[in-house]
Order: C-alpha cells, then sequence, then structure tokens
C-alpha cells in the first residue's frame, strides 16, 4: 500500500521526496507491521520483568536467532563469531574524532541551516555524525529540511559550498584566538577529509509527515533510512565513500534483525550489493549489553562497530529496574564511565568487538560523548579541556578507536590524544573473551555508592525542565546549566540532547517513588542525612527551579518561551515525575505536546498518555 504524504509536504520538498524515495518508501512500508510487533513485546517483556522482579539476563545458548539475510542461527554460534560479518571500509578504518550534531536549525532558511552542515565538515573531524534523532528538533518540517542540506553537502551543491567558504573564515578566526593558529588550510580539500554519517531515529518513534493508508504514522527509522540511503548513496559510492548509519536504541538481536531486514530490502530495491550500507548500533540499552554479540551477528555484513555512552545507558537501567527498589542511583555527575554498572559495560563491548567473526574480522568500538563546549572562564575552560582529554586518554587505552564530540569547537582539543598514539584504530586488540556468567550479569547492574544531594535534585529538575523547554522550541541540541550557575562563567554549559533529559527524569522518578536517601544535609531545605526526596520536597524544588527559569535572562531561556514552552515542559516534569508507573520515554510526552502552548491542553494529552500506558502499555504519538 502506498505511503500516504501530505500534499504541501510533497510540493515543499520536490528535492528530498523524489519519486525514487516515495517508490522506496512504499516498498518498505509492508516491514512497519513488524516494528509495532517488537516494540509490543519491547513493552511487554518491560512488564513481565517487574511482574517477576528480575533484571535482563542472558539468552540460553541453544536459542535460535534471527540471522542476517532471513537466515537463523543459535546464540552459541553468534558468541563464538561463526558469522559473516562486514569488513570495515577504508573511511572507517580513522575515525578518532567523530563529531555529532543535526544539519539544520528550527524553522531555519536553506543557508542559515547549512551553516551547521559547513561547521561539521570543516571541523577537522575524521567523521561526522549528522542527527536524525536525539539532537535534531521535530518542530515544523526539521527532519526534512535536514534531509535537504545533507543532500546539498553531499552532492557539493554550489549553495553548500557558497555557505562552506564563508564558515571556513570564521572557524579560522576562531582558531587563531583559540589554538593560536588557523586549522583549515584549504576549505576546499578539507571539505573531503570527514566521512559523512547518518543516525536514523529508533525503532520507538514515528515519523510526523508519513502514514500508511489506514493513517498509522510510519516508522521513523523507516522514513529517516529511506529518504537519506536512496537520496544519497549515488554520490556517496562515486566519491568513493561508505554509505554509513549509526543503529539507536536498539534492545535486542531480533530488532537488530530487523534494522538489518530493513537495509537488506533497501539495497535489495536499489539494486545494491549486499553490505553496501554498513553501520554503527549505539549501545544505550541494558538489555543491549546482554546480547552484544547476538546483535553483531543479526546484522552480519551491515555491522561495522559499537559506541558506548553514558546518558541513554544510564537511563535504560532506571527505565529497565524500576521496579527494583534497591537500585537508587546517585547524583548523575557521580556516574562516569569508571562507575560500577557503567565500567562493567564498556568492558563487554570492548571485548565483544575483538571478538573475529567467521573471516577473522574484527569491528570498531567508537567511545562516548564529549558534551563540553570551550567557552567560560579561562580557567574554567582549561580545567575543562584537560578533564576532555584525560578522558580521551582513558578510553585510548581501554581500546576505542575514537571518540564523539557534541561541538566542533572539541575537535582539535580531543584529536590529539589519538594522533599522539598514530594508529588508525584498534582493531583486534588482544582482550580476554567475553564470558556470560552469572557474575557477568550482576555487574551490568551494579552501582557503585556515590552521594545523593538536595543540589543534584535542584541540577536535574533544572536541566530537565529547560530541556523540555528547548525541545518545545525546536533545539534539541541545546548548551544547558542549572539556573544557579547562569550567571558562573566558571560552571561550563555542556551541549544536552534528548538523552539527558530522559536521564534526569528517570533519576528523580526513582529518587521520589523508591526512598532515595540524600547523604549530606542542606541548610537551605532544611533536609538532612538519610531524609528522602518526599512529594513535598519535590514539588517545592520544582517550584524553586521553575521560578529561576521564569526570571533567567533571555540568553539563557527565551523570554518569548516563558509563556509558552516553557509552562508545558514544567507539566510534563512534574507528572512524568510524580505518575506511580514510570513512563518509559520523557520524550513521548514532549513529542505529543509539539506545537501545544496551551496548558490545559498539554495537561489532558500527558494525563491521557500516562492513563493509557498505565492501563495496558500503550504509548500516544
Amino acid at each position: 500500500m502506498p505511503v500516504v504524504i501530505a500534499d504541501e509536504v510533497r510540493s515543499a520538498y520536490p528535492d528530498v521526496l523524489t519519486d525514487e524515495v516515495v517508490a522506496a518508501l512504499d516498498a518498505l512500508a509492508p516491514l512497519d507491521a513488524q516494528r509495532e510487533r517488537l516494540m509490543a513485546e519491547r513493552i511487554e517483556r518491560r512488564a513481565q520483568r517487574a511482574r517477576d522482579r528480575r533484571p535482563p539476563g542472558f539468552l540460553p545458548e541453544d536459542a535460535v536467532l534471527p540471522g542476517p539475510d532471513g537466515t537463523e542461527l543459535t546464540v552459541a554460534d553468534a558468541r563464538a563469531g561463526r558469522f559473516v560479518g562486514a569488513v570495515v571500509p577504508p573511511d572507517l578504518r580513522r575515525q578518532w574524532i567523530q563529531g555529532t550534531g543535526p544539519g539544520t536549525k528550527p524553522r531555519a532558511s536553506v543557508a542559515s541551516g547549512l551553516r551547521n552542515v559547513a561547521h561539521a565538515m570543516l571541523s577537522g573531524a575524521d567523521g561526522w555524525m549528522f542527527d536524525g534523532e536525539d539532537a535534531l528538533g521535530q518542530v515544523d518540517t526539521m527532519s526534512l529540511d535536514n534531509q535537504r542540506n545533507l543532500r546539498l553537502m553531499i552532492a557539493g551543491d554550489p549553495q553548500f559550498l557558497e555557505v562552506a567558504e564563508q564558515v571556513a573564515g570564521e572557524i579560522n578566526a576562531w582558531a587563531r584566538e583559540f589554538h593560536g593558529r588557523e586549522s583549515i588550510a584549504d576549505w576546499r580539500e578539507q571539505l573531503g577529509c570527514t566521512t559523512r554519517i547518518f543516525r536514523a531515529r529508533g525503532l520507538h518513534l514515528v515519523d510526523r509527515h508519513l502514514r500508511h493508508d489506514d493513517g498509522r504514522a510510519l516508522s521513523a527509522t523507516i522514513a529517516d533510512l529511506a529518504l537519506y540511503v536512496v537520496g544519497n548513496h549515488a554520490a556517496l559510492r562515486e566519491q568513493g565513500r561508505s554509505v554509513v548509519v549509526y543503529m539507536p536504541k536498539i534492545q535486542t538481536a531480533a530488532e537488530a534483525a530487523f534494522w538489518g531486514a530493513v537495509l537488506d530490502a533497501l539495497e535489495d530495491h536499489l539494486g545494491l550489493d549486499r553490505g553496501t550500507v554498513v553501520g554503527y548500533v549505539l549501545v544505550e540499552q541494558l538489555e543491549a549489553s546482554f546480547q552484544l554479540m547476538e546483535i553483531r551477528a543479526a546484522l552480519g555484513r551491515h555491522f561495522v562497530g559499537f559506541n558506548t555512552g553514558r546518558w541513554d545507558y544510564i537511563n535504560s537501567l532506571s527505565d529497565a529496574l524500576a521496579w527494583d527498589e534497591s537500585f537508587v542511583n546517585p547524583d548523575i555527575d557521580v556516574i562516569t564511565m569508571t562507575y560500577g554498572y557503567m565500567a562493567a559495560y564498556e568492558d563487554r563491548v570492548r571485548r565483544a568487538v575483538n571478538t573475529p567473526d567467521a573471516d577473522g574480522n574484527h569491528a570498531l568500538w567508537q567511545g562516548g560523548m564529549e558534551p563540553n563546549i570551550p567557552v567560560g572562564a579561562p580557567a574554567a575552560v582549561d580545567a575543562a579541556m584537560a578533564k576532555a582529554v584525560a578522558g580521551g586518554e582513558r578510553e585510548q587505552r581501554e581500546g576505542a578507536s575514537g571518540k564523539w564530540v557534541a561541538h566542533w569547537k572539541m575537535v582539535h582539543v580531543v584529536r590529539p590524544v589519538w594522533e599522539r598514539v598514530g594508529d588508525d584504530n584498534q582493531l583486534g586488540k588482544d582482550l580476554p573473551p567475553l564470558t556470560h556468567t552469572a557474575d557477568d550479569a550482576a555487574a551490568l547492574v551494579a552501582l557503585d555508592g556515590g552521594k545523593r544531594t538536595v543540589r543534584g535534585a535542584r541540577d536535574l529538575i533544572s536541566v530537565g525542565l529547560q530541556y523540555g523547554n528547548a525541545f518545545g522550541r525546536g533545539f534539541s541540541a541545546a548548551a544547558l546549566k542549572p539556573a544557579d550557575f547562569f550567571a558562573d562563567d566558571e560552571v561550563l554549559y555542556l551541549m544536552e540532547d534528548a538523552a539527558t533529559g530522559e536521564i534526569r527524569l528517570s533519576v528523580l522518578w526513582e529518587w521520589l517513588h523508591k526512598g532515595g536517601a540524600f547523604t549530606a544535609d542542606d541548610a537551605e531545605t532544611g533536609v538532612a542525612a538519610g531524609d528522602v526526596l518526599t512529594r513535598e520536597l519535590f514539588e517545592r524544588l520544582l517550584a524553586e527551579e521553575y521560578d529561576k527559569l521564569q526570571h533567567a535572562d533571555g540568553n539563557d531561556v527565551h523570554d518569548d518561551s516563558k509563556a509558552t514552552t516553557l509552562p508545558v515542559a514544567r507539566e510534563i516534569v512534574e507528572a512524568y515525575v510524580l505518575e506511580p508507573v514510570k513512563a518509559p520515554w520523557y520524550i513521548d510526552l514532549l513529542n505529543l505536546n509539539l506545537g501545544v502552548t496551551d496548558v490545559d491542553a498539554a495537561r489532558s494529552r500527558i494525563r491521557d498518555y500516562l492513563d493509557r500506558f498505565a492501563a495496558d502499555g500503550t504509548r500516544l504519538y
């Protein structure tokens, strides 16, 4: 059945929603029924774990999994590497630094949106992951603007080149001041140095502009892959480049197999060889850490590597263990990549990529995100940059072939970590084999102590509110910090996206509903060590932090948001945290209220969502 596209959208984006793209969407649309089944199974597994009061676990070795190209394989085969994976292509063999960010801005002209793309391509990053998911706003037609801008860049369109020349001069001016030297010698040559990568939206999301003929919204994953691959594969291959995607929010090998099936179907539809489209899997979900080799095997020739991150993964534990009263996270600044369950997760990923497949090929490990931005008081910037470099050095020692940065200004701060070593990658690093024991399972959910403070609760609330407000305005990636530090240049802004909003609300929900005790006194509120976050205290802190945002300078909280999207963000934060049944995604409630500025209307939508989910696990869109 044909995909339904509103006439005004089709006519506004004829260069994006081409006949070839629409034909591919029509061909892929029948696969969406399988995705819907997988999402229903995901919610049921979550509910069953809560009923059984058990965390995720490893699969039995004799369990049969969906394999690549419609085949089947056993868990034992997957863990032993008895499958054929991808050979890492030349343009991915050195990815010391990958930048991340969207290719447009909210309600931007083409030229203005292309500035994002130009900064990425001229940053000096080895690769740039243009985000269609957590960092890309969803107001109006931003997802289509993103696709249009990537097409223009990949094709070398004159519109893009004109913007790039201007941006190159601006980058060099900044680099002379910050680094003491220019970073771009020849801007046209520099444009060719960065691998083009795209992150599609996860299986849990639907597209705002494309529907099935029965009115159901189409999978955002299918929409994004069709638009990007069909729109750009020919130009990329003519330039000798790979077609590379990032695959987010995968929880199981069955879900990975679905991604593989969509890529297979796309390649078949376009007449491309199997494995033309390759990708990294972001290990953002606790359940995925129990099925790493199974996920590799399910994707077969499409899989080139894993990426480790922080915020989404913390959120996944909070969500998967919402039923466990003993699992209560500390302040989130405590939960670094060396903290308890995080260290176990990272260790499993690095061992999984260094397990050879049937042809002896290993996979890549791309390290996590560096969210700092080098803007602030000189001493604070120096300290933050030293911390960023130290984080990169730790990941390099552990076996990462590179890492992510959230802002183009950070590329030349962190890249020297890998330049000094000089090796293109760490494929095949000698590490202990991956094991699947009871101790391994326990390590993946092991807490490691840490403080829990009223200051930490304020920070969670403030940034959670600010993120919801930014999302409502179209800024899914935003530079944020707690309101108490707006005037303090010693505290730097961090680049935040949907994942950071998710975890802040999840941790607050944990503290409130599990009786997480504070570990220190707080004179301002009268809280003593051992007291818990009560409803009354949460509501007091929420009111106080909200009031700070209402009175903040317009540079920190846009004045025109204070009576529109910020009150709606408050309604969402309050309802999410107070609701006894934990909602699976903050992003659901944000998406549901895009364009809504009437608080009563937002409150009704929020209540309807929470009631439906509590009743039968239904997620409203």
